[in-house]
């Protein structure tokens, strides 16, 4: 084992391993869950003696300091996938915001669009030939420590091992810096009657032996819960969270009907708690490959059968989605919900999926509205949309016309809205006049 010596001589602290960052540098963080936290504090203490950083990552969890106000002229951060802990720095103009799909990010380092001067990354212990796994998250990290000219990778003795393409060897690390605590962990949200409501529409359209991509909170939770009854479910998704646990464990989801990676549960990232980290620890049953690969249309296409279910923040009348803005502020990023509502439509017997709660703010106002709010973006376009799903139905708006569109829509809209909905629509002259008020066809009640 002649890596540990080399591997024993990169050892240093956390202090020790930053003072390679540089002014000017370009610094990538490996994201979500395993978010290096260390690393990230012994940057930001440093940064007196830095100017001009320019830190860019995709969703991370906690601490971001390095947006502070007080940070300005230190660093400034391009978020390719805005969280809550940056949202703040992005809308009031301290840090940039990237728009694009989730599947070609990984490109933007290897390509040299963004090239990398450090990698701070967040790695298991390694094994006895040297590989380090990325743990909870090889997505974009795989890429970015091939890219980078300095890798520092945070190597803890709590993060999991997780298999398939998820190693490095301790040989491309330049720096090491050993820490023992347990990587982020993002609690269950807790479901409520409209999200049960929810996902029984959408597990409404989940048959045996069917392919999922979902994401995390609430409705996927809810869509989870209502597959119990189902058998022989697979998985290929950008991430999953604890929800998976039990229906993997009762053998619900095991794989067996996958055209692609059968008997795999295939995943770019979790996000999640301690238990989820401890099942999927050197478990054969989940492959964690870059997103590059996950979320790769054509990849995802090959899975027949491919049901994926992605959220919204709005939807208009002809079925333009935002999903990364609410007007002209930044709420997440695009994601992967192109990837694979493209992937999925493209699959044999697949079905893309939007899902959403039908109003917001605790019901004062829809989310299915007329038009986009002014400065919302198009995340997913009308032409590339399938399905939509509310606690109040599902419309299929796939090959539909702009009056068919509308009308679908507002039947699966909260029943205080219909009356409004179908006034726009009239007015945006989306259906005619002659088409009657669906408020009394649902049983809703004017305001």
């Amino acid at each position: 084992m002649a890596w540990i010596d080399n591997y024993r001589a990169k050892v240093v602290t956390a202090e020790e391993a930053v003072k390679v960052i540089k002014s000017g540098d370009r610094v990538y963080v490996h994201p979500g869950c395993a978010t290096p936290q260390k690393l990230i504090a012994a940057m930001v203490d440093r940064a007196p003696k830095l100017e001009n950083v320019e830190v860019v990552h995709i969703l991370t969890l906690g601490n971001a300091d390095y947006t502070k106000p007080e940070m300005q002229g230190h660093f400034r951060h391009n978020a390719l996938f805005a969280g809550a802990n940056v949202r703040e720095a992005v809308n009031e103009g301290r840090a940039d915001y990237t728009p694009i799909f989730l599947g070609e990010v990984s490109r933007l380092f290897t390509d040299g669009t963004l090239p990398l001067d450090a990698a701070l990354i967040h790695v298991s212990p390694p094994d006895e030939h040297g590989f380090c796994s990325f743990g909870v998250g090889v997505d974009n990290t795989k890429a970015a420590a091939s890219a980078a000219k300095t890798v520092l990778a945070e190597v803890n003795t709590e993060m999991p091992r997780t298999l398939g393409d998820s190693f490095i060897h301790v040989n491309k690390l330049d720096w090491v810096v050993e820490t023992s605590y347990v990587p982020i962990e993002l609690p269950r949200r807790r479901m409520g009657a409209e999200h049960r409501d929810i996902g029984s529409n959408v597990a409404a359209l989940i048959g045996d032996g069917d392919t999922l991509q979902m994401g995390i909170g609430g409705i996927p939770d809810a869509v989870l819960s209502c597959l119990s009854d189902r058998k022989n479910l697979g998985v290929h998704t950008e991430m999953f969270s604890d929800g998976i646990v039990e229906l993997v464990e009762a053998g619900v989801i095991n794989g067996e009907k996958k055209t692609l990676h059968p008997g795999k549960v295939v995943s770019a990232f979790t996000l999640g708690t301690k238990d989820l980290y401890t099942f999927i620890d050197n478990n054969p049953v989940f492959e964690f490959r870059p997103v590059e690969y996950t979320n790769d249309p054509f990849v995802v296409s090959q899975n027949d059968n491919m049901v994926a279910i992605n959220s919204a923040l709005q939807i208009d009348l002809t079925g333009q989605v935002a999903a990364d803005s609410l007007g002209f502020d930044i709420y997440s990023g695009i994601g992967g919900q192109v990837d694979f509502v493209r992937g999925a439509a493209r699959a044999r017997n697949g079905r893309p999926v939007v899902a959403l709660l039908a109003t917001a703010k605790k019901g004062e106002i829809s989310r299915i509205v007329p038009h986009l709010e002014l400065g919302a973006g198009v995340v997913t376009s009308r032409g590339d949309i399938h399905y939509v799903a509310t606690e109040f139905g599902v419309a299929n708006l796939h090959g539909r016309t702009r009056r068919e569109r509308a009308l679908a829509l507002i039947e699966i809209s909260h029943p205080r809205f219909r009356e409004w909905l179908t006034e726009q629509a009239w007015k945006y002259r989306y259906i005619p006049r002659n088409v009657f008020s669906l408020t009394e066809k649902a049983g809703g009640k004017k305001d």
